[in-house]
């Protein structure tokens, strides 16, 4: 019988990546596995959430201040468990929880990872079936191996991280991640149960033709700001334009499009809130790090995102993030 291996499932994928590190051990894959076994998972309360009791309010506020979703909280206790049940994660520190969790146990304490994670993103969107997705970053610890992990683990900047990467629950399901070998992007096929690999060695291009920014806050952003988003609706010399905008209001979904298509998103401060909205640790360092290894950029308006020392776990950040061109357009426009 012939064996069609055009086709690479996720497991696959990164067992052939190991074979290439005879002195590897396996832990980030296993990982990456676990993370996106919790993915299916969620995956599948997305897809019938019209039908059970999973819609709506829980009725309480998590402590950026948002109301909680029953499938925020869904999500945040699949991915929980299955990476504490797991034996290659040491700890979590996720947006839905005050604080990070450790998983003490004799083989958590000696697992070399711990990740960051916003275990659903654009929730907003789920009552109105837009896309949503789920987006992670792991960090080799800087604790001790053999103890429990600590908060020095949880509060590095997001150049350390070993690998990053997303999930968009949508027309169709995929799992994207980045380590600095590169980005690959995998599609879940039902009928065998398993990501596939569907896009590999994905590049940012270097432009593109959207711009992804809440124009609702327009009056709200700084001079230079409104002055590119000006230039994005018309051909300017500066910009090139016109360019399309393209915002959905779920920052995996806006990202992922203009990762594959080339564009920007744009998520400033405002005169409301100058340190945006945006969490550091669980939505703007896994981005960079994904968009950077594609060739893209991302920068807080000032610094690089991922050289960024954090000092509180859910610290904010402004973001602008994607194709090399546009960022740079951007930053000599907006005088950034």
């Amino acid at each position: 019988m012939n064996v069609n291996r055009k086709v690479l499932t996720l497991d696959e994928f990164t067992l052939q990546q190991l074979r290439q590190f005879p002195t590897a051990t396996g832990e980030l894959s296993r990982l990456l596995r676990d993370l996106a076994l919790a993915a299916k998972r969620v995956n599948v309360e997305v897809n019938k959430a019209g039908l059970v009791d999973i819609l709506g309010d829980v009725g309480s506020v998590n402590v950026q201040g948002e109301d909680v979703k029953k499938l925020d909280v869904f999500a945040n206790n699949q991915f929980l468990g299955v990476l504490q049940h797991g034996i290659s994660c040491a700890g979590v520190g996720s947006e839905e929880l005050d604080e990070f969790v450790v998983f003490d146990d004799e083989l958590s304490n000696n697992s070399k990872y711990i990740v960051h994670m916003d275990p659903l993103d654009g929730s907003g969107n789920i009552d109105v079936n837009v896309s949503i997705g789920t987006i992670f970053g792991v960090y080799r610890r800087v604790s001790e191996l053999g103890k429990p992990c600590t908060k020095e683990d949880f509060l590095q900047p997001g150049k350390n991280q070993v690998a990053a990467g997303y999930v968009v629950y949508g027309s169709s399901t995929m799992f994207v991640y980045a380590t600095r070998r590169g980005v690959n992007g995998f599609t879940l096929d039902p009928s065998i149960g398993e990501f596939t690999l569907s896009h590999p060695e994905i590049q940012c291009p270097p432009t593109g033709k959207f711009y992804s920014v809440n124009h609702g806050n327009f009056f709200q952003y700084n001079e230079g700001v409104r002055k590119y988003i000006d230039g994005c609706q018309k051909k300017t010399k500066e910009t090139g334009g016109p360019y399309t905008q393209r915002y959905i209001g779920s920052m995996v979904a806006d990202v992922h499009r203009n990762l594959i298509k080339g564009g920007i998103f744009m998520y400033p401060g405002t005169t409301d809130k100058p340190n945006g909205k945006l969490r550091l640790l669980y939505e703007a360092n896994p981005f960079a790090f994904i968009v950077e290894v594609a060739g893209g950029l991302a920068t807080n308006g000032a610094d690089r995102i991922l050289d960024i020392q954090p000092t509180e776990l859910h610290q904010r950040t402004p973001l602008f993030i994607g194709s090399k061109n546009m960022m740079i357009e951007l930053e000599e426009v907006a005088k950034l």
